[in-house]
């Protein structure tokens, strides 16, 4: 594919010029940006809360706590949230993360005040009614039951305890059976009390709306929030990588399908490695039919349901890891066919086509991802949760196209050690 001459409109993307920020006085963040293309509104963001403040005792607190936020508030019982949002054809939802508690819904612009104010409620006041989080408790370990029956999830979950040991990051947000079970409706409301509050808390609004009546808005329903001593989170440990090639295999007997993931550790997202690993990485197993993993291992030897390769950058140390899918009898082949690739990527890196195409696949697809009043209140939060500077996407093209072969071939060096890698399986 020749080399794209497509300039993008970049006065279309997010910059400090259009997307209004302001601190309010109890700590909260408020991003906003005007579109009125079209007569919706879409609100994103969150706060620092998320599974890092949990014991190990009671993992998947913070996960619990999130998805019961809409179960009942101190005005509104479950099913008037819900037919409030249904009945103006809005919608809202939390989930929850390693570092955060998330948040985002959409609305017409004229019921934004209705959705700030179920998500004010929402933070501010839920009150855990026994029934729901009882019901709530039975599909989590629902969720569990079935995690503990399914390759990839078992695969991942293997992969992460031995990359990350002895670190936040090796622990599933959505728990263990045993946890869950232990967890009760009072460590919930503590959870709440400690570490829900507005220091730290991001909002991001798109839509028909200009900027500073959207910050009016969010004033008006969060402003007087105060939590004293909201809990802080400690800064991250350091890893320690590993020092061999680790495998080890999870046995789920009776199945047709054994899942591999195969990786090391990855640059953190601000990383002035990320654009290379990530273009790297398109090359390796995203590009087209999934790169050179998809083509080597699936498309040629005909030995994976599935195989790619992805890079999961964040505010701490992220993975660089192969996926597959492959028939339990083929195991140890598509194993071997992925740390063959492996080296001959950090021996020879990528070829200057392989490049070009990864980077055109990149610059086009931009103005794609910022269509949505959604997708740029994805990129704004992304830009601020990394510092990443507002003005990010006005010099995208440019960082993109400076990536040149050597810096993919230097990063897969620094990053990828096929003699030390995390080799997890699960099947029968």
């Amino acid at each position: 594919m020749a080399k794209s001459n497509y300039k993008l409109a970049k006065s279309s993307f997010p910059s400090a010029q259009d997307v209004h920020q302001v601190t309010l006085s109890n700590g909260i963040t408020v991003l906003a940006r005007s579109n009125f293309n079209s007569p919706s509104v879409s609100m994103g963001g969150y706060l620092p809360a998320g599974a890092i403040f949990e014991s190990d005792e009671k993992l998947g607190l913070a996960d619990f706590v999130s998805t019961s936020l809409m179960r009942g508030t101190q005005t509104r019982t479950f099913d008037q949230i819900y037919n409030e949002l249904e009945s103006v054809g809005a919608s809202m939802g939390f989930d929850s993360g390693v570092h955060n508690t998330n948040f985002g819904g959409r609305a017409l612009v004229e019921d934004l005040p209705l959705l700030l104010q179920l998500l004010s409620e929402s933070l501010q006041t839920p009150t855990f009614p026994n029934d729901e989080v009882e019901r709530l408790r039975a599909q989590l370990l629902t969720g569990l039951a079935l995690r503990a029956q399914d390759t990839s999830d078992m695969s991942n979950l293997i992969f992460e305890k031995i990359l990350y040991e002895n670190h936040p990051y090796s622990r599933p947000n959505d728990g263990y059976v045993e946890t869950i079970q232990s967890i009760t409706r009072d460590d919930m409301e503590e959870f709440h009390r400690l570490f829900f509050g507005p220091r730290g808390m991001v909002i991001a609004i798109v839509g028909a709306i200009q900027p500073k009546q959207a910050v009016e808005a969010v004033e008006k329903f969060f402003g007087a929030w105060q939590v004293a001593g909201q809990k802080e989170a400690d800064t991250l440990p350091s890893l320690k990588p590993i020092k061999k090639t680790v495998k080890r295999h999870h046995t789920i007997e009776e199945k047709s399908q054994s899942d591999l993931v195969i990786g090391t550790l990855a640059p953190t997202r601000k990383s002035d490695d990320y654009m290379a690993a990530s273009l790297g990485n398109s090359v390796l197993g995203q590009f087209g039919m999934m790169g050179r993993i998809g083509n080597v291992v699936r498309e040629k030897s005909g030995l994976a349901y599935y195989a790619y390769s992805s890079l999961n950058s964040g505010i701490g140390p992220g993975s660089w890891e192969v996926n597959a899918g492959v028939n339990p009898k083929n195991l140890n082949k598509a194993i071997d066919l992925v740390e063959k690739e492996l080296k001959k990527f950090v021996k020879q890196g990528v070829t200057k086509n392989e490049l070009a195409d990864s980077q055109a696949n990149y610059i086009g697809r931009l103005p794609l991802s910022l269509e949505s009043n959604q997708g740029v209140v994805s990129a704004i939060l992304n830009i601020h949760r990394y510092d990443l500077g507002m003005d990010y996407y006005q010099g995208y093209e440019n960082l993109v196209r400076s990536v040149k072969r050597d810096d993919v071939v230097e990063v897969a060096r620094k990053y990828i050690d096929p003699d030390k890698l995390v080799i997890a399986t699960a099947g029968p």
